[in-house]
């Protein structure tokens, strides 16, 4: 079974970043101003050793990767950020294309989406970077620029097609054409084309005219099962909380969205570090609880999905509280947890 952890970028100063929220704004900036929220509120959330690091550094992405691996994790789906040619968010992946010696698969999540102030505490709908989706000459343009990492021998493929996760399908303007597009383009290169995915839940590739074009559907949790669940919240001062009991029974008795899809699994969620509040926590996860349900959702995946792969939510998000990389309160057990599944498995 090959878990793959989606992997979020933002732990590196960018101009961008800079200008919109402050000088050296990281993820890293809202971990170190979260405070506890409500009783047994679990933040601020702290590296451990106060590994608070920089995704600029080969070193850094060098031990992510002996860490997952050294613990299941058969590969990182990382975040990739490309607006009509402009990239944010790019040096850690590039840095990763750069370094052969970091020895993790991986492959790419397009997410496809304007960037607004609304993910953060301080919520607008003021536009930072809209994402257009151009004509041909910039689809060829952002193909170019993937095509490297989807030649790379650490690249994951299905059958020879590199994995391409779409975040948001139903944002593309001409979605069809583009993908059919970049099927062209992986051809003239010897490609046999590509296994494009859906991530969110706003898009059924099975009800979709264009779903033949997808060879996956992702079923992206927690939020997958969150929209059937967010009834059952209760205001803790102030702040959503979901039981983490109750949301992870939800994910088990959720039956496949279509033939295509891939089941996926979380570790935690608490998005207060991002939107105080405003947020939304889980209530009562361990490490010794994800064990038991990640296990059965892996077990899921074989039986009821006939899949070899589980998408994870996640490697580091931090500010989401879905995170594998250890902390101070619990280290390394939620690792572990994932080591004694895979190799019992």
């Amino acid at each position: 079974m090959k878990v793959i952890a989606f992997y979020l970028p933002q732990f590196h100063r960018i101009p961008e970043n800079d200008r919109w929220w402050g000088a050296g704004f990281t993820e890293w900036t809202n971990m170190k101003n979260a405070v506890p929220l409500f009783e047994g509120h679990y933040q601020p959330r702290i590296p451990l050793n106060d590994n608070y690091y920089c995704l600029t550094e080969v070193e850094t992405l060098l031990w992510q990767a002996t860490l997952a691996k050294q613990y299941g994790i058969y590969g990182f789906c990382m975040y990739h950020y490309w607006f009509t040619g402009q990239k944010l968010l790019n040096r850690p992946l590039d840095l990763w294309l750069e370094n052969p010696q970091i020895q993790l698969p991986f492959c790419l999540c397009w997410a496809n989406e304007t960037w607004t102030k609304s993910w953060n505490v301080n919520s607008t709908d003021d536009i930072l970077i809209l994402q257009e989706y151009g004509n041909q000459r910039d689809w060829k343009d952002h193909f170019d620029y993937l095509y490297p990492f989807f030649s790379d021998n650490r690249y994951i493929k299905i059958q020879n097609r590199p994995l391409f996760v779409l975040y948001r399908p139903e944002l593309l303007k001409n979605r069809r054409d583009m993908l059919l597009f970049w099927n062209k383009l992986a051809k003239e290169k010897g490609l046999p084309g590509i296994a494009f995915a859906a991530q969110q839940r706003f898009f059924n590739i099975a009800k979709e005219a264009d779903g033949d074009l997808f060879t996956y559907q992702i079923e992206y949790q927690p939020a997958l099962a969150r929209e059937h669940i967010e009834s059952l919240a209760t205001i803790d001062n102030g702040v959503r909380c979901i039981e983490y009991d109750t949301v992870w029974q939800a994910v088990l008795n959720f039956k496949p969205l279509n033939y295509k899809s891939i089941p996926g699994a979380f570790v935690d969620w608490d998005n207060t570090p991002r939107k105080g509040k405003k947020g939304v926590a889980f209530k009562g996860a361990t490490p010794e609880k994800f064990k038991q349900y990640f296990a059965q959702q892996i077990q899921r995946a074989e039986s009821i999905y006939k899949q070899d792969m589980i998408f994870l939510f996640a490697w580091n998000e931090w500010s989401e509280g879905g995170y594998l990389e250890p902390d101070d309160k619990y280290q390394y057990a939620y690792l572990e947890a994932i080591r004694d599944i895979i190799k019992n498995f």
